[in-house]
Formats: C-alpha cells, structure tokens, sequence
C-alpha cells in the first residue's frame, strides 16, 4: 500500500501582504498530508478528478500536473494517472481535453458524454470505442510529466515498462498537434477553442470570440452554476459561444481545419517545447537518439519568439490565425515561456520586468502571478481566468524564473504559493491581491503541485526537463542548452 493510501475583506489597495516565508503548520496535519488527502479523496481508481462536485470526470492538463504531485506520494499511482489518459488517445493522436466516467450521471457536468458523441461523431478521426471523450484537446504537458514521474521511481518505471508503453503515444500526440494543428502555417500548433487552451475564459479570447454566434441559452443548461458564483463564472454569452464552437466542430466530425476561432497561444506551444525536450530524454533512456527532438524544439523555440515575441510590450501575445495578427492583451500565458532554458536572455530578462511591473505586479502589489494584465479593462480579480491567480500557472512561472537564475522571486513566489495553497484549503484559484479563495476547494492540481514545490529543495536551478530532484542544472538541462546532442 502507498503511502497516500496509508493516510485516512477583497483587497481594494495596490501592495502586496508582506512577503514571509512559508512556516509549515505543525503536526499532526502538516501540510503535505493534507494535500496528499485531498488527491486521496479526489481518486477514482484509475485517475483523479480536478474537484469532485465541479469536475467529477478527468480532465487531460489537471492529470498531467496531479501526476507531477502524486510521483511524491505514490509513482505507481502517478504512472496510472497517465496511463488512463493515454488509453483514451484517438487514432489521429490527440489526447482529448475531458475522459468521462461512465457512472458521473449525464446532468452532472455539461458538455456531457451525449453532447460530444466522441464514439459516432469521432469515428473517422478514431475515437476511441469503449470510452466516452471530449473532441477537443488541452495543453500538451504530459511528456514533461512522464519524464517527472519516471524519475521519481526509475526502477518502478522500467520494471513496468511505463515509459516503452507511453513513448510511441506521446509521439503520436506531439504529431498530431505539429501537424494537424498547424493552422498558420508559421510551424505553431493552433487551439481551436478557448478550452483546448486551458485559460478558458481569458480576455486574450475576446475578440476572436467576438466572431461566433453564440448557441441559443435554451440549446443548453450550465451545470456549473450549480457550484460556483455566476460573478466568479464566465457570462452566458461567453458560454453560448463556446458551446457554438464545440458543436461546430463535432458536426464536421473533429476535423480540423479553418474554423471561426483558431489562435496561437504561446504558453500552449511552450508547453509543447518543454514536452519535446522530454520526449528526447524519454527516447534517450529507452536507448534511441534524441536529436531530432532537441532540434525540433530548438526549431519551435524560434518560431514561437519570431511570431508571437512582442519586444515592445515586454511579452508574449497570442496570435488570432483568422487575421495574422496579435492581440493586442497581457495574460500569464505570455509569461509561461519562461519555462524554456533555451529561451535568448535578453527576452527572458523582459519577461521578468515586465512580471515584476505594474501590469502583473509580482512582489509589489501582488504575491501570485495574476491571470491577466492587472491594468487590462476587463481585468476581474475574481472572474474565472481574467485576473484570478491559479496554481498551475504560478508553478510553470516558479520553475521558470528559476531556470533563469531568478532565485529569489522564484523562492518569494513558492513562499506565497504555499502559505496560499495552506489557507486556503488548496482553492482553485485566488484574489491576486488578497489570496481569498475562489471556486472548488480541495482542487486536485492544487493540492499536487503544493507538494511538488514542497518536494523542491529551495533555490535550486531546476530544468522543467529534468528530474526537478537536483541541485543543479541536471543532465536535461545540458541537453535542452545544446551541450550533449546524443
């Protein structure tokens, strides 16, 4: 038995609470036991869900960062994880963004198994037969988190075979969206809807939405207002477009192409670049070469400063591909490829200026790195993705900052992350200036990635490709700054 089985005033200024350093509450409920009960309570036997009101199924992104977690707690449980998404991959190699469970009844969640209809509507893109699925896809970090978790138990993985079976379907994956997915042409995989995106109701979203005819109210019933503030959720226009969308694209059988909303999205194509850096460690420890991916990430880290890199602004903007323009918004997704090693200098400086500046604030008026441009007109601190803090954001931002020598905020940012995290009862996402909870609580990659930053040894350099384990810039990072091309 593992370790995890074994466990039975809004803020309405401009500074940020005073930086302390996280103090661990005191036995006998320390806080990485209550975050590893938390990820107990959210298992299912095969996966674990985001929340078990709001989210009752899997979801693709929340699995790979909850993998990163549990390796800390249970490798085997971590592996698991990732093997119940992959075994729900489609024949055209995407991992699709929601795995439902065939016991959540249908009114639970909405979009339902019977609005997708993945098994009839997906059957020329092969969808899978014996499991019900969404058609759209969520950002590709899961490479990044079978290397993590194969390097937490390296003799449980290969004596399971966990990264021989994973390899050749993360491959799969990486195919599809080089290929398929690149809608621009310029060498980025595009989403084709805010959710594929995970940031699902950014402004950075607004003007290409602005182009969809939202789906009648009465077409469908929100369930998610039946556990969250309709103040904290995205508005019914905005649902009744994405709704469109999705529908959209199900009646065209999930084939992609030119359809009414198609963006680049630099923290969706930085994540891909962290994950094809994995997947050459991964071919490199099942004894292949890898070059060709090393190359391939090098090649995609030059396309994604070349198309979407604003000098000028400081930061990353996502490109709307209907027009071949930017848009012209701040959010924590132009920050997120600071996770890349390979990054030029000069831009990763920027990017930390402009984190630290007025428009996000970091360690002056806040502690968490918000959502969206504090600054920004639609800016809500605690409306879903357009100005909330959320966790999986702040980690990739924490990592990053430590892959380029930002040691301090980094320690600063995993401080307030923890302390957070702890009084908050491990909450979706947070008031950027307050910390005051917001959505779910007990939320799954909350509670994971609370013990991952708890798991890191402080001011450590760490490569979002290595172990996340050394003190040092380990062997992956050497790979990803071009030292050894095996």
């Amino acid at each position: 038995m593992d370790r995890t089985a074994q466990l039975t005033a809004r803020h309405d200024g401009h500074t940020a609470p005073a930086a302390v350093a996280y103090d661990p509450p005191s036995a006998p409920d320390p806080l990485h036991v209550r975050a590893a009960r938390v990820l107990e309570d959210n298992w299912t036997g095969g996966s674990t869900v985001p929340s078990r009101g709001l989210y009752p199924h899997q979801w693709s992104w929340d699995s790979a960062f909850i993998a990163v977690g549990l390796r800390h707690v249970s490798p085997l449980r971590a592996q698991t994880e990732l093997e119940t998404l992959l075994d729900a991959q489609w024949g055209d190699g995407r991992i699709p963004h929601i795995v439902f469970n065939p016991s959540v009844p249908l009114d639970a969640y909405f979009p339902s198994p019977d609005f997708w209809r993945s098994s009839t509507a997906g059957r020329a893109t092969g969808a899978p037969r014996t499991v019900q699925t969404s058609g759209i896809v969520q950002p590709p970090v899961h490479a990044l988190a079978a290397w993590l978790v194969h390097c937490a138990d390296p003799g449980l993985s290969r004596a399971r075979g966990f990264l021989a079976r994973a390899h050749p379907r993360l491959a799969a994956w990486h195919r599809y969206l080089l290929h398929r997915r690149d809608l621009g042409g310029g060498g980025l995989a595009s989403v084709v809807h805010p959710w594929e995106q995970g940031m699902d109701n950014s402004p950075c979203w607004d003007a290409p939405l602005s182009r969809v005819t939202p789906a009648p109210a009465r077409s469908f019933r929100r369930a998610d207002l039946d556990h969250g503030a309709p103040e904290d959720r995205p508005t019914d226009l905005d649902y009744g477009r994405y709704v469109r969308l999705a529908a959209d694209y199900r009646n065209r059988a999930y084939a992609d192409g030119a359809g009414a909303f198609a963006v680049e999205d630099p923290a969706f194509n930085a994540l891909l670049i962290a994950s094809e850096h994995a997947l050459a460690r991964i071919a490199r420890e099942l004894g292949a070469t890898g070059t060709a991916r090393h190359a391939r990430a090098e090649r995609l880290t030059a396309a994604l400063i070349g198309r979407l890199w604003d000098p000028a602004e400081g930061i990353f903007l996502c490109r709307d591909v209907r027009t071949g323009r930017p848009i012209p918004e701040r959010g924590v997704s132009g920050l997120v490829p600071l996770l890349l090693p390979g990054l030029p200098r000069e831009v990763a400086a920027a990017l930390v200026r402009t984190l630290r500046g007025p428009h996000f604030g970091l360690g002056t008026s806040t502690r968490l790195v918000p959502s969206y441009d504090l600054l920004g007109e639609a800016f809500d601190p605690h409306r879903y993705w357009r100005g909330p803090a959320w966790f999986n954001t702040c980690w990739l931002v924490e990592r990053g900052l430590r892959v380029h020598g930002e040691r301090e905020t980094a320690d600063a940012l995993r401080d307030a992350a923890l302390h957070t995290a702890d009084t908050t009862g491990f909450a979706e996402y947070v008031d950027p200036y307050t910390g005051e909870a917001c959505g779910a609580l007990g939320f799954g990659w909350t509670a994971a990635l609370t013990l991952d930053l708890l798991h890191e040894p402080l001011g450590h350099a760490v490569s979002p490709t290595g172990t996340g384990m050394s003190g040092r810039h380990d062997e992956a990072a050497q790979d990803v700054k071009g030292g050894d091309r095996g």
